[in-house]
This record gives structure tokens, sequence and C-alpha cells, in this order.
């Protein structure tokens, strides 16, 4: 807690230079997000005490990256500000594989239908509950979901500068509806091959 407290306590006074917003990894369920905003008060009553500004009304979002969170997303979006899907690590921890070991490294899977249905599950909750829904991960910056998660409604793309040209580019090369419709066919079949087919072809079309 103390260390969680420095950095919070640091995140909080370089708000009042710029906006922020605070992201919460490896949340696993509500008490932990819970607890973890009861220290962050903690950290603006002893600034307001010591009478030290920052940003009051700063944002506070969580890190959708463990199966549990993903489930209890409703739970969640009550009482955060936003979400940010990690994929690197929801996908290893809903598929079982550890993506660092070279011996199952290979059944790490972005295209495989639990994970599209889990990131739809998230967007669409965050959004029935008035947060918006973005992704940090190795997936947002592939371009091979992009149509797919544009289809699915996703509000922010985090990517590596190398891939924003590429990604812009692809956004703008089709309209919200056939997005959707993309999306959707992907969601109905039922392997991640046929996923990995589907959106390679619709991706060369966009890329002609």
């Amino acid at each position: 807690p103390d260390v969680f407290k420095l950095q919070l306590r640091a995140i909080l006074r370089a708000s009042a230079y710029g906006k922020l917003r605070l992201m919460y990894p490896m949340i696993s369920g509500i008490e932990e997000l819970r607890q973890a905003n009861m220290i962050l008060e903690e950290c603006k009553e002893e600034l307001r005490r010591d009478r030290l500004s920052f940003d009051e009304d700063i944002e506070v979002g969580v890190m959708i990256e463990v199966p549990s969170a993903a489930i209890t997303a409703d739970l969640l979006a009550q009482e955060a500000d936003f979400f940010s899907i990690g994929t690197n690590d929801l996908i290893q921890y809903a598929l079982a594989v550890d993506r660092a070991n070279e011996k199952v490294a290979y059944l790490y899977d972005p295209a495989h239908p639990a994970v599209l249905r889990m990131i739809k599950s998230i967007i669409d909750t965050g959004h029935a509950n008035n947060i918006r829904v973005g992704m940090c991960g190795e997936m947002a910056s592939d371009e091979l979901f992009t149509l797919v998660l544009l289809g699915l409604n996703l509000d922010e793309f985090s990517l590596s500068p190398l891939a924003v040209p590429q990604i812009k580019y692809i956004i703008r090369s089709v309209s919200f509806a056939e997005a959707k419709s993309i999306a959707n066919e992907a969601l109905s079949l039922d392997t991640s091959k046929a996923v990995g087919s589907f959106m390679q072809a619709k991706l060369k079309k966009v890329l002609k």
C-alpha cells in the first residue's frame, strides 16, 4: 500500500499540470476496485490537507485483462469511468496459454471465437453503462482485427506509433455499417481458422 500510495500521489500531483486519466491494471473484481479507490481517496485527502493542487475530477478506469473482470464487467462499470481491454493478458488467461512458453505459445490466438465474444461482451457492457471502452495490447495494433474491432464499436485503439497510419487508413476505408456487418459475420464463425481466413479476405478488399 505504501508504494501504491506513492504512485497515486505522483499521478494526482501531475494531474494539476495537464489532463490525465488514471487506470488500475490487473483488477480481478469489484472488491479490488473499491480497495484501490479507497486508497486513492486517502491520497486525495492528504493532498487537500497539505494544500497541494490536483484534478478533483480525474477519471479513474479499469484495465480488463483477466477473465474474472470481463465476466463481472457490469459490476465494475458501476464504479469506473472507463474500460481498457488489455488483450495480451486477457487472451492468454482466457485460453490458458503461457505466451512466453515456446512449447505452447502457438495456442495464443486472438482469432479464437471465445476471445471475440469476450471482447464484444466487455464493449457492450461498458456502453450499456455509458462508459467508453478502449483497447491496449497487440491486438489493437494488428490490422487483421481492425475491421472487427471497429464493428464491435470499440471507442479507442491504443496503438504503437508505427501502426497508426495503416490502422487509420483501414478505419477510413469502410462505413460503420460495413464494419458492423463484418464483425457480426466473424462472430458467427466457429473456429479460429475460419475467423482468420474471413478477416484476411475482408482486409485484402480494403487494402486494394
